[in-house]
């Protein structure tokens, strides 16, 4: 990280730097051309530096450096290698379960062992308002490595709150953890969470049963696991084979007894390596990325997050983002994943892509980024879809056409209008039926895309889209307000 070669003028990192902790330890200088290669900004040249080049970066007499030298002695960008399987993997359950401090403890134990950078929480629940309350609001992203896979883990909100967030969470998933405090149990967000991850298609599911340091009585943890399993079976999960792992990330945070801290965690990790397995990715379409995030950052440009949904996505790649009645092109020029570089990025990456001559506030979460060309959005929509029972958490009552619930979908959401069946006058909780759904705008929507139905903060159905279809002068003549 440091560079002792510099002269204690030279070294932009002399007050940490451990060779440079006193002036005159080093006399030294950087060859011209490992400056050249450690400066991104120089990393392109192929021949030897220019005679003015040399000149500008020979040793100075005094302390000063003229300013194109300085900050030339940055360390070069890290390169992500891919040798292991990557997998996308996050904590869902109920608010103040602990799913939070379980990352932390996951980053914490495989940082001893090199497989990742410890996360404190406060790290991770990083932004004011998440501090403010204690809670998760918005997905969070860390990365680790165990022996045999390199995963990309979030932590996806427990507050009913923000159910919309924790949707664009886990939409990218190939399994989840679910974390349940032993001393609650099951609770009202752990159902609705498991409900939306089997809905979008996470098929894998291993459970942490937290906070077992809080209870004293060890039929109180089966009776936990017992309605865990209940609950997996009931939504459709192998609850009789599910890994059910019991202890406490709080210990394990704090080195506190083993049992319930580390080797509780290692237990954990072992069961997500064999339990969740590695999806086979869709290499050969046009790539695809729904936009999660957007950020600027000074000095370099306009940076857009998300997990590639297919595809291979390579810098120089044109682009173009559609969605939000918005078509906007440009090229990707830098690609990295938890900031590390990529040549290239494949189908399951949560990276972020640098875009050429965009603005933070020209772009947005819920857009599409697509290879030109490769993909339209679509406002009319033939589907498959299941109406949530009153047990399920769904509707008590049936709706008829032209009801209008939020349709969430990769990472967008959108009012949309709903078209029962010719002959068909209510639509009952707990059926499956075959509807036509009308959006408020043109959406990126596909062959085989799964959504959610949302009306206010209840869960009332999920889908399959079967086929597109052409709007008519009706449907265009619809009145939103």
């Amino acid at each position: 990280d440091f560079h002792p070669q510099l002269p204690f003028a030279y070294c932009t990192r002399r007050r940490q730097c451990p060779v440079h902790t006193s002036p005159g330890t080093s006399t030294t200088t950087m060859a011209a051309s490992t400056v050249l290669r450690a400066t991104p900004l120089f990393s392109g040249l192929v021949a030897g530096p220019t005679p003015l080049l040399k000149g500008l970066l020979r040793p100075l007499k005094g302390p000063a450096l003229p300013l194109l030298c300085r900050g030339l002695a940055v360390e070069a960008k890290k390169i992500y290698v891919r040798d292991k399987p990557h997998v996308n993997v996050g904590t869902i359950g109920h608010v103040d379960h602990g799913k939070t401090t379980l990352t932390a403890a996951i980053t914490k134990i495989l940082a001893e062992g090199g497989g990742a950078k410890f996360k404190k929480y406060e790290e991770i629940d990083n932004a004011p308002e998440e501090r403010a309350r204690g809670i998760t609001i918005n997905a969070a992203h860390v990365e680790y490595s165990t022996a045999a896979r390199h995963y990309a883990h979030t932590d996806c909100p427990g507050h009913a709150d923000y159910v919309k967030n924790m949707i664009t969470g886990t939409a990218p998933l190939d399994g989840c953890i679910l974390v349940v405090a032993a001393n609650d149990g099951p609770m009202p967000q752990t159902r609705e969470h498991l409900l939306l991850a089997k809905q979008i298609g996470v098929e894998h599911v291993v459970v942490y049963v937290n906070k077992a340091d809080a209870v004293q009585d060890s039929e109180m943890v089966e009776l936990v696991e017992l309605e865990i399993r209940e609950l997996l079976t009931e939504l459709g999960y192998k609850g009789e084979k599910t890994p059910i792992i019991v202890g406490s990330a709080l210990c394990a945070l704090e080195q506190r007894d083993p049992e319930l801290g580390l080797k509780s965690v290692q237990k954990l990790l072992d069961a997500v390596d064999t339990h969740i397995t590695v999806p086979t990715r869709d290499l050969e379409k046009p790539f695809l990325l729904p936009v999660e995030s957007v950020y600027s950052i000074p000095g370099r440009g306009t940076v857009v997050t998300g997990t590639l949904e297919r595809g291979i996505l390579k810098r120089g790649d044109e682009c173009e983002f559609l969605g939000h009645s918005k078509n906007i092109r440009s090229v990707v020029t830098g690609i990295e994943m938890f900031h590390k570089s990529l040549e290239r990025a494949e189908a399951g990456d949560n990276l972020g892509a640098l875009v050429r001559g965009l603005k933070r506030e020209d772009l947005r979460r819920g857009l599409v980024m697509a290879k030109p060309g490769s993909i339209q959005p679509h406002q009319k929509v033939e589907a498959q879809v299941y109406i949530l029972s009153k047990e399920e958490g769904g509707r008590h009552k049936p709706f008829v056409s032209h009801f209008m619930p939020v349709m969430f979908s990769l990472t967008w959401d959108m009012a949309c209008r709903v078209v029962l069946p010719p002959g068909k006058e209510l639509a009952m909780p707990g059926e499956d039926l075959k509807l036509t759904l009308i959006l408020r705008q043109p959406m990126i929507l596909e062959k085989g895309h799964r959504f959610t139905l949302r009306d206010g903060n209840r869960t009332i159905g999920t889908g399959l889209v079967t086929d597109t279809a052409a709007m008519t002068e009706a449907d265009k003549n619809i009145k939103w307000s």
